[in-house]
C-alpha cells in the first residue's frame, strides 16, 4: 500500500504492546507511561511489595539498637630511643605489644569469652527478651537455643576492629537497652585487659623461670667443683702444689749454695791441712747436703707423686672449679638482666575511650532503610522490565 508523502509509516504492535522497532523510537512520558502500565504488577511486586514490608519493619516491628563503643590499645616500655624512623613511630618511648593486642581481639571474639560473659545465663536473657522484636531476638523464628547459635549471634552483636596505623582497638557493643550494652562492653574489655595481663604475666615468670633454671644448673656445679678442689686439696696435704713447688724450688737453690759453700770450704781445708778433722766433718756435711738436694728434687719433679705430676691434676680441678664460678657469676648477672627485661616488657591496656552508656538508640536508620528498599526495588524494576521488553523484541 502507498502511504502519503511525509507520513511515517506505522509500526506493528508486538505483544505487550511495544513495537519491533520501539527501541529507535524517542523516550517521551507517554512512552514511559505505557510501559509502566504494561509492567504493573512488575512494579507491585518490586517496588510496592518490599517498600511497605520494609516501612511495616523499621516503622513498626524493628527494635532500638543502643550501641556501646570503647578504645583502647596495649604498650609496653621501650628498652631504647631508636633513630631514624623508628624514633619518629616510638618517640614516647613505649612500643605496641601487637601479640598481645590479636590475642586480646581473639579472645573477646571467642567462645571462652562467650561463657564468661553468659555467666547466670545474663548475656542469654538481655537479647532474648520479649520487648525484643521476634526478628531481633535471640531464638526467634526459626532459630534454635544452642550455644553455636547464641555464639553466631553473639558475633554480630560484638566487633572488634584493629586499626594499625594507631595500633587502637574500637571494641563496639549492640544491645537492646543501653544499660546491657554499657555492662557488655564493660565487661569485655575488662576481659580483654586480663586475657593481657596474663599473657604479660605468663612471660615474665617464663623469662625469670628460664634464667633462676640456669643460676640453679650454675650454682650445682660450682658447689660439685669446689668440694672436687677441696677434696684433691685433703688427698695430697698441699694446698697448692705450683706454689709449694715455688718454695721447694727456693729450698733447694738454698741447699746447693750451702753445698756449694761446703764443698769449697772441704777443699781448701784439703789443701792448707790435709789432716784436719774439719774434713771429715765437711765431708759429711756435704753429702747430706747433696741427698737433701736429690731427695727435694724428687719431691718436685721425677715421680707419680712429685709437685710437677700433681700439678698438673690440679690444675685441672682448679680450672674447672675456675670456670664453674664464672660459669655462675655470668647465670647471676642474666638473672638480674632478666629481672629488669621482665619489668621492661610489663604490657598493659590502656583504655582510650571508657565504654559509654548511650542515651539514644543509633540504629536502625528506619528512614535510610526504607528508602533504600524503594531505591533498590526501582532499580529492579526498571532492569527486569527491560530484559523482558528486549526478549518480546527478539522473539518477535
Amino acid at each position: 500500500m502507498d502511504t502519503d508523502q511525509g507520513e511515517s509509516p506505522k509500526l506493528p504492535a508486538s505483544a505487550g504492546g511495544l513495537g519491533v522497532h520501539a527501541k529507535n523510537a524517542p523516550i517521551t512520558p507517554s512512552t514511559i507511561g505505557k510501559r509502566f502500565r504494561d509492567f504493573r504488577p512488575l512494579f507491585f511486586f518490586t517496588v510496592v511489595v518490599p517498600t511497605l514490608l520494609a516501612t511495616i519493619y523499621f516503622g513498626f516491628v524493628a527494635s532500638d539498637v543502643y550501641v556501646s563503643e570503647s578504645r583502647f590499645t596495649v604498650r609496653s616500655p621501650a628498652k631504647s630511643t631508636p633513630t631514624g624512623l623508628g624514633a619518629l613511630i616510638k618517640s614516647s618511648g613505649f612500643a605496641n605489644a601487637g601479640d598481645e593486642v590479636y590475642a586480646a581481639q581473639d579472645y573477646v571474639t571467642s567462645r571462652d569469652a562467650l561463657k564468661a560473659l553468659n555467666q547466670n545465663s545474663a548475656f542469654t536473657h538481655a537479647y532474648s527478651s520479649s520487648s525484643i522484636s521476634i526478628f531481633d531476638r535471640f531464638a526467634g523464628i526459626y532459630s534454635s537455643e544452642s550455644f553455636e547459635e547464641l555464639y553466631r549471634y553473639y558475633k554480630k552483636k560484638v566487633d572488634l576492629r584493629y586499626e594499625s596505623s594507631s595500633s587502637i582497638v574500637t571494641l563496639t557493643v549492640r544491645a537492646y537497652t543501653p544499660q546491657d550494652a554499657g555492662k557488655f562492653n564493660e565487661q569485655l574489655l575488662a576481659m580483654a585487659e586480663a586475657t593481657v595481663n596474663k599473657l604479660n604475666e605468663r612471660g615474665r615468670q617464663d623469662l625469670v623461670r628460664f634464667a633462676q633454671r640456669e643460676v640453679d644448673d650454675a650454682k650445682l656445679k660450682s658447689q660439685t667443683a669446689a668440694l672436687a678442689l677441696s677434696a684433691y686439696r685433703n688427698s695430697i696435704g698441699i694446698v697448692d702444689p705450683e706454689k709449694q713447688a715455688s718454695v721447694q724450688i727456693q729450698m733447694i737453690s738454698k741447699l746447693q749454695d750451702q753445698l756449694i759453700a761446703t764443698r769449697t770450704q772441704l777443699a781448701e781445708t784439703r789443701t792448707v791441712s790435709p789432716k784436719n778433722p774439719q774434713i771429715e766433718v765437711l765431708r759429711a756435711r756435704a753429702k747430706s747436703l747433696s741427698d737433701e738436694i736429690d731427695n727435694q728434687l724428687g719431691l718436685v719433679a721425677g715421680s707419680s707423686k712429685s709437685l710437677s705430676s700433681r700439678a698438673a691434676q690440679y690444675q685441672r680441678v682448679l680450672l674447672e672449679n675456675q670456670f664453674a664460678e664464672k660459669q655462675l657469676a655470668s647465670a647471676m648477672i642474666s638473672l638480674d638482666e632478666a629481672r629488669n627485661e621482665a619489668n621492661r616488657k610489663q604490657a598493659y591496656v590502656e583504655r582510650i575511650v571508657q565504654p559509654n552508656i548511650p542515651d539514644e538508640p543509633l540504629e536502625p536508620r528506619r528512614l535510610r532503610g526504607i528508602l533504600s528498599t524503594l531505591i533498590l526495588g526501582l532499580a529492579a524494576w526498571a532492569i527486569i522490565s527491560m530484559l523482558i521488553a528486549g526478549m518480546l523484541e527478539h522473539k518477535d
